[in-house]
C-alpha cells in the first residue's frame, strides 16, 4: 500500500516494507539509535545501550507478520524513516520508529507519527495507539507527550541478557507503556 504524505511534506512516500528493504532498514534503525553515528540525531541510545537495536531476522519477522506492517518512508527514492504498526485487537502498537539522524529535529517525525496513527485508525479501526519507551528516555517521552501520548506508569522489564535488544550500560532499564486515543 503506497500513499503520499500530507500536503505538509509532498516529497515523502509511505509504503509497506518488502523483503528487499531489510538491509536498508536495519542500517537505518541502527544509525538512529546505536553507536557514534547515532549521536548526529537526538534519538540515540548510545549512552545507555551498546550492541544492536535490531537485526535482519527481526525486521523480516515484522514484514512477514500478518498483523503487522513496517511502514517505510522514502524521500527522493531513498528510505529516510520507518515505523512498525501492529494490530492488537482494539489498539495498535507503534514501534521500531527510526528517522535518519541527519534529518532529525526538522519535523519529519511529527509527520510520520501522524500518518502512522491515521493509517492504523483507517486500516484497523483502532481507538488507541500503544508504544513502549525505555523509561529513562525522558526527552523522548516528552516528545511523545507533546504528540498526545500519556504515560501510564505501567512498566515491563528490559530483556537483560538478550543481546538481540542491546547490551545495557546501566541496570535500571525498563519499558514504560505510553497510550494515545485515536478518536
Amino acid at each position: 500500500m503506497e500513499s503520499p504524505a500530507s500536503s505538509e511534506s509532498p516529497a515523502l512516500v509511505f509504503r509497506d516494507a518488502t523483503d528487499a528493504d531489510v538491509d536498508a532498514l536495519v542500517v537505518l534503525v541502527e544509525s538512529a539509535y546505536r553507536g557514534d553515528a547515532s549521536r548526529a540525531g537526538w534519538t540515540t541510545e548510545a549512552d545507555i545501550l551498546d550492541g544492536q537495536r535490531t537485526d535482519p531476522e527481526g525486521v523480516l519477522e515484522v514484514i512477514k507478520s500478518p498483523d503487522s506492517r513496517l511502514l517505510t518512508v522514502e524521500r527522493d527514492g531513498e528510505i529516510v524513516a520507518c515505523c512498525q504498526l501492529e494490530h492488537r485487537g482494539d489498539h495498535a502498537y507503534f514501534g521500531m520508529f527510526a528517522v535518519r539522524p541527519s534529518l532529525q529535529g526538522a519535523g519529519l517525525g511529527k509527520v510520520i507519527i501522524a500518518e502512522a496513527e491515521r493509517q492504523a485508525r483507517e486500516t484497523w479501526g483502532v481507538r488507541e495507539m500503544h508504544m513502549t519507551v525505555i523509561s529513562v528516555r525522558e526527552d523522548l517521552i516528552a516528545w511523545y507527550e507533546r504528540r498526545g501520548y500519556r504515560r501510564t506508569g505501567r512498566t515491563s522489564p528490559f530483556p537483560y541478557g538478550d543481546e538481540r535488544f542491546g547490551v545495557p550500560r546501566r541496570d535500571d532499564l525498563r519499558f514504560e507503556l505510553l497510550v494515545k486515543p485515536l478518536v
